[in-house]
């Protein structure tokens, strides 16, 4: 059965009303932070920081955001403001707003967009990136969620911080998110005593905490070999690459790992490290696949070495024998990065066709093999640390939405005009 319907009736303040419905779940364009904030004293100090910057001027004009605010308690036992340089210094708000801009994430983020953040990390754009004044491209944060306790932690080369829960939202648009600790940029040493980790990181008791890593503890403290990467944590840093204990438990009886002599297992422990710190940002976009460990300076250049590169969007590890790929973010604070691997890496010289040791030139012989090109520390080498694309929100999001929006109005007032003209002609 037809309907018919009078267009006579559909009159201009019918369809204004129509067009406001069909309007009203747009997204908000101008946030005006220091408003959404003014009712919430515990981070007043934070709020005010923002004003008293331009940070809260740039964000007006964007949309999509989290945005990580620093509580009163944790922002005053920081010291930052005693930190910055005077404000008579050029330099001082700069800074002080760039630190301001490394908190704000270039993607909407609610509770249950991080509780599906995979424990391998998230690499996300902050708004300090969009400034040009990155050093190295590091205007980038790794987020991370712990398998175990659900709780989720912002990285950045030179400090963590812990989100405590949810303070505001307009869905779509912008999110708060409560944190226990202030985000430093690399480069920047407003707080370089509080957020550098010492050096005599305990690693053992850090696998301990991270759980499933007991059997890779075990055998650090029974080799000798935890002190040795301890006193290395010094000048370029330390990248681990620790193996779960399924890892081990389901190594194939085949490789003989266990009948090693210690020293042997010695080696293939430091064949596990990286002599550079190397956050998971830097991994997914190193430029020289080919790398040296601690055991490729102890048997010569060329043999001990790991390829690492980019696989089925995680970071993968090949040693010839065995392709891991990178599966959680253990710990990640300069100069200290500790991953953990899907399997246990085994070098060839060990493991494949020609063994060292197999032959008649014994065990102190290492696989001649043409050296590889040592790549710079990520702390050196321009765009290290620049996040693959998709893993981030574009900064001019804000702008193509607004776009789209317009576009969309355009084609009601257009409708409107149409048949309000078509209404009046009855």
């Amino acid at each position: 059965m037809a309907v018919t319907i009078s267009l006579s009736h559909f009159t201009l303040p019918t369809f204004l009303y129509f067009l406001l419905l069909s309007t009203s779940h747009l997204p908000i364009f101008a946030i005006n932070i220091t408003n959404l904030l003014s009712s919430y004293p515990e981070i007043s100090d934070y709020a005010n920081l923002l004003a008293t910057t331009s940070v809260a001027a740039d964000l007006a004009q964007r949309s999509s955001l989290t945005l990580l605010v620093v509580p009163n308690t944790f922002l005053r036992s920081s010291d930052l403001l005693n930190n910055r340089s005077p404000p008579s210094s050029s330099s001082s708000s700069s800074n002080l707003g760039d630190v301001l801009r490394y908190h704000v994430l270039l993607e909407y983020f609610s509770w249950s967009d991080l509780r599906l953040i995979p424990p391998t990390g998230k690499l996300v754009t902050t708004l300090f990136q969009t400034t040009g004044r990155a050093p190295n491209n590091f205007g980038s944060v790794n987020i991370t969620r712990n398998v175990n306790s659900n709780s989720v932690t912002v990285h950045s080369p030179t400090s963590n911080a812990t989100i405590l829960g949810l303070l505001k939202t307009l869905p779509y648009n912008i999110s708060v998110f409560k944190v226990d600790s202030l985000l430093v940029p690399n480069g920047f040493d407003l707080m370089a005593s509080e957020t550098r980790p010492p050096l005599g990181l305990n690693i053992t008791k850090t696998l301990i905490d991270a759980h499933n890593f007991n059997v890779a503890a075990s055998m650090l403290t029974a080799s000798g070999v935890e002190e040795e990467f301890e006193r290395d944590e010094g000048g370029a840093g330390l990248t681990l690459f620790v193996p779960t204990d399924e890892a081990f438990s389901d190594m194939s009886s085949s490789m003989k790992f266990q009948s090693l002599p210690a020293e042997k297992k010695a080696v293939v422990l430091r064949f596990h490290v990286l002599h550079s710190y190397y956050p998971l940002g830097s991994l997914e976009s190193i430029v020289n696949p080919v790398q040296p460990t601690l055991a490729t300076e102890q048997n010569g250049a060329g043999s001990f070495t790991l390829n690492i590169s980019r696989v089925n969007g995680s970071v993968g590890i090949n040693t010839g024998i065995v392709q891991a790929s990178v599966t959680q973010t253990v710990f990640d604070q300069n100069p200290v990065a500790i991953f953990g691997v899907s399997k246990v890496l085994l070098p060839q010289e060990f493991f494949g066709k020609n063994p060292i040791g197999s032959g008649s030139g014994g065990g102190g012989e290492s696989v001649v093999a043409s050296p590889p090109e040592i790549s710079l520390s990520p702390v050196n080498s321009p765009e290290i640390f620049s996040p693959p694309s998709h893993l981030s929100s574009p900064p001019i999001l804000g702008k193509e939405v607004s776009s789209a929006a317009n576009r969309k109005k355009g084609i009601f007032l257009w409708c409107i005009g149409f048949f309000y003209l078509l209404g009046t002609s009855h």
